[in-house]
């Protein structure tokens, strides 16, 4: 019963199967093998335009060389104040951007408030230097409490970015449990709604080191191939990302498998609501399952094998916990089982 993270699941068969087929033989190094330039392609056909595409080896490396893409002297991103980049990764977009800062925006499940956007960025007039200049905007999907972003609420934020000339990044860490929940296409739920660069998460759903950078336009990557040589992440067998991504997104399996921890993750919930001992901090929308446990059960809970990883409580909800209680994050992925969930379900009663 592991709900810890989808980090924690394996690799799916196929794409084990695949990369052993990659092992054999030789192939030209640091990308520009036949398959790298094979999956290249493959990106194209997904956001449906010409993208540039940079294979890097995990989603913290992928968020910190997109801001360093659009670092400026000075620079400022904005992101939710929960947000990965900002809380989770040790300084890493900061540390890559060689000094850039990450401003935090307040907003209610998890997303970025549009209003408090524009009065965050409004705080660095473009002429006063001693405030630095912005640079950027970032936005997760899905967001770090399991919530999603609606079209209309990426456009809104997109027209924000474009009313000041900032560019627009997704972080999609678990961009297949998003894109699968709310029924869209890769285009559907980036560009064509404004957004400008995509950190591609594949690790989480089935692969076993597949992370992505994607810019929309090649133009704004222009300077992406020594940035991300001198972070050292040009890996001289990129071929087994690149293989990755071949079974990946090979019929459909990358949807098939962010399905799947989605229905796990419904299932959970469901079982939950119906609990008496234990209720849920709010609903669930890909595959993260948020729930308030009180301490002894949560204990009885691990000792009876259940793994799943206490959480802060968001900031803009500071009474959710009772004393005696704690949030829980459950976790559901592509090698989560329904027998699983049902035995936890079973022992929560």
């Amino acid at each position: 019963m592991n709900f810890a993270s989808d980090n924690w699941a394996g690799a799916h068969p196929a794409i084990s199967q695949r990369l052993l087929e990659a092992s054999a033989g030789f192939a030209t190094p640091y990308g520009s093998s036949e398959i790298d330039l094979t999956i290249e392609q493959q990106f194209n056909a997904l956001f449906e335009r010409e993208v540039a595409v940079y294979f890097v080896s995990t989603g913290t490396a992928a968020n910190s060389l997109a801001l360093a893409a659009v670092n400026r002297p000075g620079g400022v991103s904005f992101c939710h104040r929960e947000a990965h980049m900002l809380e989770d990764e040790c300084g890493a977009p900061e540390f890559f951007t060689h000094g850039a800062r990450l401003a935090p925006v307040d907003g209610d499940n998890g997303k970025i408030d549009p209003d408090n956007l524009r009065a965050e960025i409004e705080r660095f007039p473009p002429n006063f230097v001693h405030a630095g200049q912005p640079m950027g905007i970032s936005i997760t999907q899905a967001t770090e409490i399991g919530t999603l972003y609606r079209p209309d609420e990426i456009a809104t934020i997109a027209q924000i970015a474009r009313t000041y000339g900032l560019p627009l990044h997704m972080d999609g860490a678990r961009f297949a449990n998003a894109l699968a929940a709310l029924q869209l296409s890769p285009a559907e739920m980036t560009w064509k709604l404004g957004v400008d660069i995509v950190s591609f998460g594949a690790t989480k759903n089935g692969c076993w080191c597949a992370e992505a950078l994607v810019f929309m336009n090649p133009a704004l990557a222009k300077d992406l191939p020594f940035i991300r040589k001198r972070a050292a992440q040009l890996l001289s067998k990129s071929r087994f990302i690149a293989c990755q991504f071949d079974a990946y997104l090979q019929d459909g399996l990358w949807l098939e498998l962010a399905r799947h921890a989605n229905a796990m993750a419904e299932r959970l919930q469901n079982g939950i609501g119906n609990s008496k001992q234990a209720r849920l901090a709010w609903p669930a929308e890909a595959n993260e399952v948020f729930c308030i446990l009180d301490k002894t059960l949560a204990d009885r809970l691990r000792k009876q094998g259940a793994v799943f990883y206490p959480w802060n409580p968001p900031r803009a909800k500071p009474q959710l916990l009772a004393e005696n209680e704690l949030l829980a994050r459950l976790v559901t992925s592509f090698a989560t089982e329904a027998e699983q969930v049902d035995r936890f379900l079973q022992l929560l009663g």
